[in-house]
Formats: structure tokens, sequence, C-alpha cells
């Protein structure tokens, strides 16, 4: 019987290895500044590509190539519309991430950050 939990228990700390690992590719795929501003624009829209490009100020080459890491990563989804494609964020979890990174730096700058002042408003989460 001590074999069978001890199976159970190395499959479950695989499992959360794998998990941790995964989360580290997540990290590191949003440790761009160009990937950071793509979410942030995806987080209300669905975008073109020459729109995504405009608003982080990179080329629509440059923003092409980021958007293909992060569907590879399945951070963003596409759809296509005769010729134009528009990209969307695939789930909340990348927008959350991105937020809470931006929250987190506000810290870093300010003792009483934007956000927190904010709260009152109803308009931004803690």
């Amino acid at each position: 019987m001590y074999e069978d939990t001890k199976g159970v228990v190395d499959a479950a700390e695989r499992t959360d290895e794998q998990i941790v690992e995964l989360a580290v590719e997540v990290f590191t795929m949003l440790a761009d500044a160009t990937r950071v501003r793509i979410v942030l624009a995806l987080q209300d829209a669905e975008l073109s590509v020459n729109t995504l490009a405009e608003l982080a100020g990179k080329s629509p080459t440059a923003v092409s190539q980021h958007l293909a890491k992060l569907r590879l990563a399945r951070i963003v989804s596409t759809r296509h519309e005769g010729n134009r494609v528009y990209y969307r964020l695939a789930n909340e979890h990348a927008s959350r991430l991105v937020a809470d990174a931006i929250f987190q730096a506000e810290h870093s700058v300010d003792e009483h950050p934007g956000h927190h002042r904010r709260l009152n408003d109803g308009n931004v989460r803690p």
C-alpha cells in the first residue's frame, strides 16, 4: 500500500513541477516590453497587427514576430476576416498577470500607487 501511495505522490510532484516550469515559461514570454504593450492593448479589444504596431510604437514586422511567440504560448489567438488577421487574448489570465505586474511596478516608484488611490472610484482592483 505504501508503494501505491508513493506512486501517487510522485506523479503529483511531477505534475506540480511541470506546471511550475510552464508558469516560468509564461513569465519569460511576458518579460518583454513590447509583449506587455501588446497584452495591454488587447485587454479590451480585438486588433490587427497594424493597429497593435501603432499602439506599441514598433514596426508591423516586429509586432508580428512577437505575436507569433504569444500564439505559440497560447496567450493570444486569431480570427481571420478576408485577408486581415485580428488578434485577441486567449483568456483573461495574461491580462491579469500584466495588470498585477503594472501594479507591482507602481509600488516600486510610489509609496501610495495610483491603483490604490483609484480604489475609491471603483475602477481598479487592489
